[in-house]
């Protein structure tokens, strides 16, 4: 399945869900998209919840569905909880820690700043998006004087959370450790999400 490229402000109130994860999306119309929006009232079933849950984590972070169950599949042979280890996968990818460092004001941005090759890990190019780094990893730009988007971002002074840092006068940042849940998205059931695919694999 190829990734949504549509309005996300619309996805957002067809899920409930802020994407962007600052709420703008829902407060002026918090309910579903379209002509009958408002009129969607009928109770979902054990599985449209499961699906929902698993659509909104998947949306944040702006995942394919194949590869969001292959990292699910990842998650399940981790030691660690499963719906943990999934987060902490999902934190770990490249774009998103270029996100949460404040390089781009969003996921999308960020992705297309590591597509184009302007992104480095630990000194050398990487140019996937998906790639899942490590702890103590230090992300930073392939160019000296990084680009006008990349700051301008910086300058907006962007909540970092806890398990990075952000050297914004050398345009680095460095993976510190693995995120907690309470660190994370708080208004997903991961146990929703597990349900779901227990019934697929």
């Amino acid at each position: 399945m190829s990734r949504y490229t549509g309005s996300t402000w619309k996805q957002s109130r067809r899920l409930n869900y802020s994407l962007s994860e600052t709420g703008d999306e829902l407060k002026k119309r918090a309910y579903g998209p379209g002509q009958h929006g408002q009129d969607r009232k009928r109770k979902p079933s054990e599985y449209g919840i499961q699906l929902v849950e698993k659509q909104k984590l998947r949306e944040l972070y702006g995942v394919s569905e194949r590869q969001f169950r292959r990292l699910f599949i990842l998650a399940k042979k981790d030691p660690t909880v499963t719906g943990l280890a999934f987060f902490r996968i999902l934190e770990s990818r490249l774009d998103n820690l270029v996100f949460r460092m404040g390089f781009s004001r969003t996921r999308a941005g960020a992705r297309q700043l590591v597509n184009h090759g302007h992104v480095t890990v630990n000194g050398k190019k990487v140019d996937i998006p998906s790639y899942l780094c490590k702890v103590n990893d230090v992300i930073g730009f392939k160019e000296e004087s990084p680009l006008k988007v990349v700051k301008e971002s910086l300058e907006g002074k962007p909540a970092v959370p806890p398990y990075v840092t952000v050297d914004a006068e050398n345009f680095k940042g460095t993976f510190t450790r693995l995120p907690e849940r309470n660190e994370l998205a708080l208004n997903i059931n991961e146990a929703q999400i597990i349900e779901y695919y227990n019934r697929l694999l």
